[in-house]
């Protein structure tokens, strides 16, 4: 049997199996049913690895053992495997969401904030910046510093990242606004974008800008996160911005922000 490298590397990825399962998966895939010396041999897997593999393979529910001697395997439907592999993955998805959220109400939680708190306190103001590469590092860095806005959040971007900003942040700045802060967004207003204007309206205010081209996020005056390239010209694999917490720094940036957005129009 010869299965191309390509394809088992795609089939460990999509179903998370080692090298070995997922070389006795699809020799098996390729006879139907077969003893675990014959797919061994078909596979190119040590026989003395071969049982623990279709053990863990069972586990999974990507084969059945038929009863009877010699012990041999059967293969369970594709289809039915990704069925299986889904349910699989949202239990486990959902046991470790709720671990985590038991988990803020324990000691641990108490004791990695007295950690966090005690080394901040050793931190320069020089310290507290940060690269972050990779649009969703940067998107998952944004959300986390104005999640804990307390005053106001001062965006300024393009038209496609205006789109992202209401498909990804919605939600947290709907907390927000219950919170009493300010939210304010600058972005050019195109077709493809004005009804994500109407769908936020309620919770921002939007207002329409053309030049110059930024793409920046002012939190409270303290924090700063400005990407570096525009998002036309870069893949959003080798996107690139800049987290800065400076009062002076983000102070100066929203002042020169209030200037400009007198004379934006506004949008609703």
């Amino acid at each position: 049997m010869i299965v191309k490298e390509e394809f088992l590397s795609k089939l460990r990825r999509y179903f998370s199996l080692n090298l070995y399962e997922v070389k006795i998966w699809t020799a098996l895939l390729s006879r139907g049913v077969s003893t675990a010396g014959e797919l061994s041999d078909i596979a190119d897997v040590p026989r003395s690895r071969s049982y623990d593999v279709l053990e863990s393979l069972e586990k999974k529910g990507f084969v059945v053992m038929k009863l009877g001697k010699p012990i041999k395997y059967i293969t369970v439907p594709p289809v039915e495997v990704v069925e299986r592999v889904k349910k699989n993955m949202k239990e486990e998805a959902d046991e470790k969401v709720k671990r985590l959220e038991n988990l803020k109400n324990t000691e641990v939680v108490g004791e990695l904030n007295t950690l966090h708190s005690q080394g901040i306190e050793l931190i320069e103001p020089s310290d507290l910046s940060g690269s972050l590469k990779g649009r969703h590092n940067l998107y998952n860095h944004l959300e986390l510093t104005i999640r804990n806005a307390e005053r106001a959040v001062t965006i300024m971007t393009t038209d496609q990242g205006f789109l992202r900003k209401v498909e990804g942040l919605k939600p947290v700045f709907e907390k927000l606004k219950k919170r009493g802060v300010d939210i304010r967004i600058a972005a050019p207003i195109t077709k493809e974008n004005k009804a994500a204007v109407r769908d936020i309206s309620h919770v921002a205010e939007v207002r329409n800008v053309t030049n110059p081209k930024a793409r920046f996020t002012v939190v409270d005056d303290k924090d700063i996160i400005f990407m570096l390239m525009d998002d036309k010209d870069v893949h959003p694999t080798y996107d690139v911005g800049i987290w800065i917490k400076s009062p002076f720094f983000a102070s100066a940036i929203n002042n020169l922000f209030d200037s400009a957005w007198k004379d934006m129009k506004s949008v609703k």
